[in-house]
């Protein structure tokens, strides 16, 4: 990355001019949330007025699975899509998808550029910065629908500040305390205050904190809750699903390599929206449905399998998943990289029961866990290595590897982002 020193107001030029730059005057983690900057500087150029119908998604899991799934619907429709989403994993031009193809740096240098116009004396966060950037984008290019992804929370979020038509909310779980509470019900006002008056509401978590529902009914929202309003159930044979809600119902859809619960929290949005495809649409979408960094596979023998799970809840997820595909293989190595504001211990306590041989990483600082700490989480008795780097931990891990084993690599944004990169690199 360029030195603070070399970018400047003269010499932003390139969009890694531009992102240098704004790093530079505010790193990118640093966190200040709070409405009042942004919002100021979006009502100069009334950013916050994002074109066509506007869905808020929020949730401590299940986000970029949900919105990929409604783009997925909606594009197969012929409608104009927007998706803007954080963090990336390779290129930072994955934040914002316009008809599943990733913005240009072009585009990207035009929103970024207008912000900085707009804001004048207004020091904003990265996350603001790029945040009015994606908005200026999605308004120039006039979308019918805007899928936007909260970064952090929801109440206090850069993405909170526009109307949205429909609001969904995954789930609700311990995460990010220093911000949102200690607790579920504090992270749950947290993250309702993307709930709009009157307006569509789904809760896809099947068990809210009181403080969701109460939201909800404070504001007189249109709410569509889980197993209450509708519902999902696997059929008998494990390889179709069933949806309701309401009059509606699709039946022998299926099961894609994305979590069910968010999969039918879409469907009912959609829905609430009269945005709703065919069955048909419906089945031959989900059948394809993939997201980068979720359950993702990248080679079958040795089978390697990547994942962003972070946190206790979605690591538990992945650990029903890994339940079942563990039959299939000889041993299981977990290549793990976490950081240490996470819940270290209870994440990788739903792995263990799974995994044959753990292989620890040490991310970079300042949130990078080192290695040792993740080894000290694990049971007595593990089999357990622990490397200062990711490559360094690849490296002497392939020669071990039997054509029928898998290699789990997770915990991180950081860590599959720089898995991702090295085996682009190893391929090439």
């Amino acid at each position: 990355m360029n030195s603070p020193v070399s970018v400047n107001s003269l010499s932003r030029q390139t969009l890694a001019d531009w992102l240098a730059y704004i790093e530079a005057s505010h790193p990118i983690d640093k966190i200040e949330l709070g409405l009042e900057r942004v919002l100021r500087v979006a009502e100069r150029g009334q950013l916050q007025q994002l074109p066509g119908i506007k869905i808020l998604i929020g949730g401590t899991n299940g986000k970029g699975s949900s919105a990929r799934c409604l783009e997925q619907l909606l594009l197969a429709q012929g409608y104009r899509v927007g998706v803007y989403s954080s963090p990336h994993l390779l290129r930072f031009n994955e934040r914002l998808r316009i008809n599943d193809q990733d913005v240009s740096d072009e585009l990207w240098v035009q929103g970024l550029s207008q912000v900085e116009a707009l804001r004048a004396d207004v020091a904003l966060t990265y996350f603001e910065f790029t945040t009015l950037a994606a908005f200026a984008i999605l308004k120039q290019q006039q979308v019918d629908i805007c899928l936007i992804e909260v970064g952090l929370g929801g109440r206090l979020d850069a993405t909170n500040i526009i109307s949205p038509d429909a609001s969904m909310l995954t789930t609700v779980d311990l995460d990010h305390q220093d911000f949102l509470g200690n607790d579920r019900e504090s992270i749950g006002r947290e993250k309702a205050g993307i709930f709009r008056a009157n307006a569509v509401t789904v809760i896809g978590d099947p068990n809210p904190p009181l403080s969701v529902l109460g939201q909800a009914e404070l504001l007189h929202c249109r709410t569509w809750r889980q197993q209450h309003d509708f519902s999902y159930r696997l059929s008998d044979c494990g390889t179709l699903w069933h949806w309701h809600c309401a009059e509606l119902q699709l039946s022998d859809l299926p099961v894609p390599q994305l979590p069910l619960q968010n999969m039918a929290s879409c469907l009912t949005c959609l829905a609430a929206l009269a945005l709703l495809p065919s069955a048909d649409i419906v089945a031959k979408v989900l059948k394809n449905l993939t997201l980068a960094g979720r359950m993702q596979w990248l080679q079958s023998a040795p089978a390697v399998m990547i994942d962003v799970a972070h946190n206790p809840q979605s690591a538990a997820y992945l650990a029903s998943q890994l339940a079942g595909l563990r039959p299939r293989y000889r041993q299981v190595h977990a290549l793990v990289g976490m950081l240490k504001d996470k819940d270290v211990s209870q994440s990788l306590r739903s792995l263990a029961p799974w995994v044959q041989h753990w292989h620890c990483v040490t991310l970079p600082p300042p949130r990078g866990a080192a290695a040792a700490q993740l080894a000290a989480q694990l049971p007595a008795g593990s089999s357990v290595q622990c490397y200062d780097a990711l490559t360094s931990a690849w490296q002497q891990l392939q020669p071990q590897l039997h054509s029928d084993d898998l290699v789990l690599v997770f915990g991180s944004f950081v860590t599959v982002s720089q898995f991702l990169a090295l085996w682009q690199q190893e391929k090439l």
